[in-house]
């Protein structure tokens, strides 16, 4: 036993030593391919890290980053100190665990359902159909949303005049802003979601199915015992990923949304950051709360996949 694990550590130690011209050449077409999402990663996700250092700075662009005196955590004081940090956080975190509780199981549901659809025309057809929605930017989906509930010009409320009945004001009640945003997000992105889920159903044997059925299992045992157990992996890996996105509520959405009635339930880190970082211009403060935002995800990535291994699921790493 020992010979066997110490010619197997020889092997990987060789395989190790491998140059990797010869890799890069033989896959050449596959890394070309990859150019451009590599690039991206590194313009836009990588090199604007190095520039985090200004959350720890009173910048200001006409000395510039070198220039610029240190002031340690100052900003992150002044922020974790400001009033609006609780309504920030508390905007934040009910939006997101909204999205986490209706949104993200809404795409494995209709991949199910999808997935019993025997007739493959009706099939592809109501697929095209829920995909559509994932193109149409933030600024249609808000007019259409507008166009439907707007208390003079909404199709709803004509409707509720038709019939006399009182119109509702649905854009400018509190009480219904995250249950708007959250229904917007399940029509404009659950089709999409489901790409990845079907890819996981098309994965399972179709002998494990036809073994089923000769054993007397309906449909939902079927669906119990076979399919969803074979979407698992998918789940829990997308999971871990939705939660370290759970400071992240999508600025351009809430933004639209956002009103002078909702202002007190729709303003959250990201419009937060647009409105004091941008519009003011301090940048060091708004390099703060997004450095602070970016540690909670990383807490919650690392510590969501060491829960999973705990429990003997699927992990990121």
């Amino acid at each position: 036993m020992r010979k066997r694990s110490t010619q197997s550590g020889a092997a990987r130690l060789r395989e190790s030593k491998r140059p990797l011209w010869p890799d890069l050449k033989r896959d050449r077409y596959l890394y070309v391919l990859a150019l451009p999402g590599i690039l991206f990663f590194i313009i836009f996700k990588y090199i604007p890290i190095t520039n985090l250092v200004i959350g720890f700075q009173d910048y200001s662009p006409y000395l510039g980053i070198a220039g610029s005196p240190w002031v340690g955590f100052e900003h992150f004081t002044r922020f974790f100190s400001n009033p609006d940090f609780w309504m920030l956080l508390r905007n934040t975190l009910g939006i997101s665990l909204m999205n986490l509780v209706f949104f993200f199981p809404a795409p494995i549901i209709l991949a199910l359902m999808l997935n019993e659809v025997r007739h493959q025309l009706m099939k592809r057809t109501v697929q095209s159909l829920i995909y559509i929605p994932h193109f149409l930017s933030w600024v249609l989906i808000y007019g259409l949303t507008y166009l439907m509930f707007s208390q003079s010009e909404g199709l709803f409320n004509k409707l509720l005049t038709a019939l006399d009945k009182d119109t509702v004001d649905i854009l400018s009640n509190p009480k219904l802003f995250w249950g708007m945003l959250t229904a917007q997000s399940i029509w404009k992105e659950v089709g999409w979601g489901t790409i990845i889920f079907l890819a996981a159903i098309a994965g399972v044997d179709p002998q494990q199915y036809e073994a089923a059925v000769i054993d007397g299992a309906g449909r939902f045992r079927r669906m119990w015992h076979i399919t969803l157990p074979a979407m698992r992996n998918v789940i829990m890996i997308l999971l871990i990923l939705r939660l370290g996105t759970i400071m992240d509520t999508g600025f351009e959405q809430v933004y639209l949304m956002m009103n002078a009635a909702v202002t007190e339930v729709a303003e959250v880190f990201d419009t937060y950051v647009y409105r004091v970082g941008i519009r003011q211009g301090e940048f060091s403060y708004s390099t703060a709360i997004g450095l602070f935002k970016s540690i909670v995800g990383v807490i919650l990535v690392v510590g969501a996949n060491r829960a999973a291994k705990r429990f003997g699921q699927e992990s990121l790493y």
